[in-house]
C-alpha cells in the first residue's frame, strides 16, 4: 500500500524543478526507437567527417526525399522542398509553409565543421629520410590529444587543368593511415616540464607520411620524391597543387557504442554534427508545415563563423530575402518575425572534473536536450542572450512534444566559456536561443554523447519545425 504524500512533498512536486534521467521517463519502445535513430547518426558521423562530406550526405538524403536545388528566379508554393548548396561546404534546406513567409520562418542553425588539423599551403618536406606534412590546427584543440592517434586525410585538390579531385585516404580497410608522433616518456624530461597547453606546440604537429626513398642512388629528398610520385599516380597532383587544395587530417577510427549498456556514442565530430544530423532528419520528415521550415548546416563556426561559408556571411540572409522577394515581401519583415534554434552543443557535467561547472546550472548526460539561454564568456561577452518571451515559447513547444530537456551554462562564471552562431542569427533581427546536446570530452578527437539526448534533439527539432 502506497503512503500518501505529505503536504511538503506535494508542494515540492508542484514547485521544484526536477530533472530525471530520460531512461526513467521513456517507454521501452521509445528507448528502442532512440537507439535505432542513433544508428543513422553513427553512419552520418562515419561518412561526413568533413564539412564537404557532410554537405554531400545532406544533399543526397534531401534529393531522395524530393528536394530540388533552389532557383531564386523560380516561383515557390507551399510544400515545395528546396536546398541551396553554398560552395560545397554549407547547405540550406527549406520546406515552404502553408502560411508562406509573412509570419516568418522556423529556422534551425547548426554547424558541420569540427576541430581538426589542416595542411599548410606548402606542407610536404623531408627530414632525416622521413617524409612529413606541416599543419595548422583548425579550431580550439588540446594539441597533445592529437599525437599518436591514427589519422586519415580528407579534402579536395584543384589541379592545373581545373579538375577538382576528391581525396580520402585512411578510412577504408587496407588503406594506409597517418600519425603525429610524440616523444617516448624515457626522453621526455624537458617536454614534461612544459605547461599542458605547450606540451605539444603548433609547429610540432607534423604528420608522418612516408619513409621509403625513390629507388635511385642519385639526388636528394628521395623520400619526399617518392611520396609526390605516389600522389601524382593516384591524383595527378604535383607539389604546387597543395596551394590549391583543402586537405584535412581527422581521426581515422569509426564512431562506436560506449559502455556495457551501449547507452553512449563515442567518436569524432559530435560538436556539432550531433545537432546537424537531428536537424537534417527532422526537416527531411517535415511535410506541409504551417510556417516555412529552414535548416542551415554551416561551416567555419569553430574559427568564428567568418568567411563566405560561415554564418557571419550573408548567404542565409540572402536566401531568406530571395524567398521573401518571391512573395513580394521585404526580407526585413520576414526576418523580424522569424524564430531560430541555434543548435549547438554544451559541455556535459563530468564528475572527474567537477570544479569548472556550476552543478545547479550544468547540463548532464541522459537528461535530454539542453537549452542554453546565453553562451559567451565572463560578463556574457560575445553572446546573444535569449529573451524571456521566446524562451517561454520554446518551453511550451518542448513540453508539448514530450521532449526531455534541461538547461545549462558553459562553465562557471570567470572559468572560461565559448560562443555559437546564435549572435550572428540574432544580428539578422531573429529571435534565437541555443538548444543542443551535452557532450563529454568536447573538442577532443573522441567525444562522447548520450543516445537518448541525441534522440531528444531530433524530437525537439521536429516539434519546432511543425509548430502551429
Amino acid at each position: 500500500m502506497c503512503e500518501e504524500k505529505s503536504a511538503a512533498e506535494l508542494l515540492r512536486d508542484e514547485l521544484f524543478s526536477t530533472q530525471k534521467n530520460a531512461a526513467l521517463t521513456m517507454t521501452d519502445e521509445e528507448i528502442h526507437e532512440a537507439d535505432r535513430f542513433c544508428e543513422g547518426y553513427r553512419r552520418f558521423l562515419n561518412t561526413g567527417k568533413t564539412e564537404r562530406e557532410a554537405v554531400d550526405f545532406a544533399i543526397k538524403a534531401a534529393a531522395e526525399k524530393g528536394f530540388r536545388p533552389f532557383d531564386s528566379q523560380a516561383a515557390c508554393k507551399p510544400g515545395d522542398k528546396l536546398y541551396y548548396n553554398n560552395r560545397g561546404k554549407a547547405v540550406i534546406l527549406a520546406v515552404i509553409g502553408q502560411k508562406g513567409l509573412a509570419g516568418g520562418v522556423k529556422l534551425i542553425a547548426s554547424h558541420i565543421d569540427a576541430p581538426r588539423v589542416d595542411l599548410k599551403p606548402n606542407p610536404l618536406y623531408e627530414d632525416s629520410e622521413l617524409a612529413l606534412l606541416k599543419t595548422h590546427y583548425y579550431g580550439g584543440i588540446k594539441k597533445y590529444q592529437w599525437t599518436a592517434v591514427p589519422l586519415s586525410l580528407h579534402g579536395v585538390v584543384i589541379l592545373k587543368n581545373g579538375q577538382c579531385v576528391a581525396v580520402n585516404i585512411g578510412e577504408q580497410p587496407g588503406e594506409p593511415r597517418f600519425v603525429i608522433t610524440d616523444l617516448l616518456p624515457h626522453l621526455a624530461g624537458e617536454q614534461l616540464k612544459r605547461t599542458l597547453s605547450e606540451a605539444i606546440k603548433g609547429e610540432e604537429l607534423n604528420v608522418l607520411v612516408g619513409s621509403r626513398p625513390f629507388r635511385s642512388d642519385k639526388g636528394s629528398e628521395l623520400v619526399k620524391l617518392n611520396i609526390l610520385k605516389l600522389l601524382n599516380e593516384k591524383y595527378a597532383m604535383t607539389e604546387r597543387d597543395f596551394l590549391c587544395a583543402e586537405l584535412e587530417l581527422v581521426p581515422a577510427y569509426e564512431a562506436c557504442d560506449i559502455g556495457l549498456d551501449r547507452s553512449m556514442i563515442g567518436g569524432y565530430g559530435h560538436d556539432d554534427r550531433v545537432c546537424a544530423y537531428p536537424s537534417l532528419a527532422a526537416l527531411l520528415e517535415t511535410d506541409n508545415p504551417e510556417y516555412t521550415a529552414v535548416a542551415v548546416l554551416a561551416d567555419k563556426e569553430e574559427t568564428g563563423s567568418e568567411g563566405n561559408t560561415g554564418l557571419e556571411s550573408r548567404y542565409l540572409e540572402n536566401f531568406i530575402a530571395a524567398l521573401a522577394h518571391a512573395e513580394g515581401l521585404p526580407a526585413r519583415d520576414v526576418l523580424c518575425r522569424s524564430e531560430c534554434l541555434s543548435a549547438d552543443v554544451n559541455a556535459a557535467f563530468d564528475p572527474t572534473f567537477p570544479s569548472v561547472l556550476d552543478k545547479l546550472n550544468a547540463a548532464y548526460l541522459n537528461k535530454g536536450i539542453v537549452v542554453t539561454k546565453y553562451s559567451g564568456s565572463r560578463g556574457k561577452s560575445g553572446t546573444s542572450d535569449a529573451s524571456a518571451e521566446f524562451l517561454g515559447r520554446v518551453r511550451d513547444i518542448l513540453d508539448g512534444a514530450g521532449v526531455v530537456w534541461q538547461t545549462g551554462e558553459l562553465g562557471k562564471v570567470d572559468e572560461g566559456g565559448g560562443g555559437t552562431v546564435a549572435k550572428y542569427v540574432a544580428g539578422l533581427d531573429v529571435e534565437v536561443v541555443d538548444v543542443g546536446v551535452p557532450v563529454l570530452s568536447m573538442h577532443s578527437p573522441f567525444e562522447v554523447v548520450s543516445k537518448l539526448d541525441v534522440y531528444m534533439a531530433y524530437k525537439a527539432f521536429k516539434a519546432f519545425f511543425n509548430v502551429k
